[in-house]
């Protein structure tokens, strides 16, 4: 009973939000986020890389991505597509595998066109602890970060 008064009303001010404007079209963004092999290029933070990735891009489908340190760790993260719709929205739930308590959040990610450029909008909601909240934004900050280097070279096509 302690526990559910951390997630019985999540607020907006407890939700991770991260943006980024990348310098590419929209699809392009899109398709960054939903094709497994440019998955594998950046879905993981910092010295982190993808050591494998699964995509099933429907309602309904599943994913899957293990994140590998450089020591060997693993973390493995797997969720469901709610919402697919190309080229502007993504919905899925988000779990990390083994003895972790974020098992059950929901990831929301918006693609905006800004001319030539492409808005990411990324939410992560239904993270009740405040230190996974913390974790979860930090880790999520790194993994822009590393898309926007990937995809926001100039000119590039």
């Amino acid at each position: 009973m302690a526990n559910t008064a951390h997630t019985a009303e999540p607020s907006a001010a407890a939700d991770v939000e991260v943006r980024r404007l990348i310098r590419a079209p929209r699809q392009r963004v899109f398709d960054a986020w939903t094709k497994t092999e440019e998955v594998r290029a950046w879905h993981a933070p910092g010295p982190l890389t993808v050591s494998h990735a699964e995509i099933d891009l429907r309602p309904g489908g599943s994913y899957r991505i293990h994140m590998r340190e450089p020591n060997g760790n693993e973390h493995r993260v797997s969720g469901v597509y709610r919402e697919v719709t190309p080229p502007k929205k993504l919905v899925y739930t988000w779990g990390w595998d083994g003895d972790h308590p974020v098992k059950d959040s929901l990831v929301t990610i918006e693609f905006h066109e800004r001319g030539d450029a492409t808005e990411v909008v990324l939410r992560h909601t239904g993270i009740g602890d405040e230190k996974e909240r913390a974790s979860h934004e930090h880790g999520w900050t790194a993994i822009m970060d590393k898309f926007e280097t990937a995809y926001s070279a100039p000119q590039q096509r």
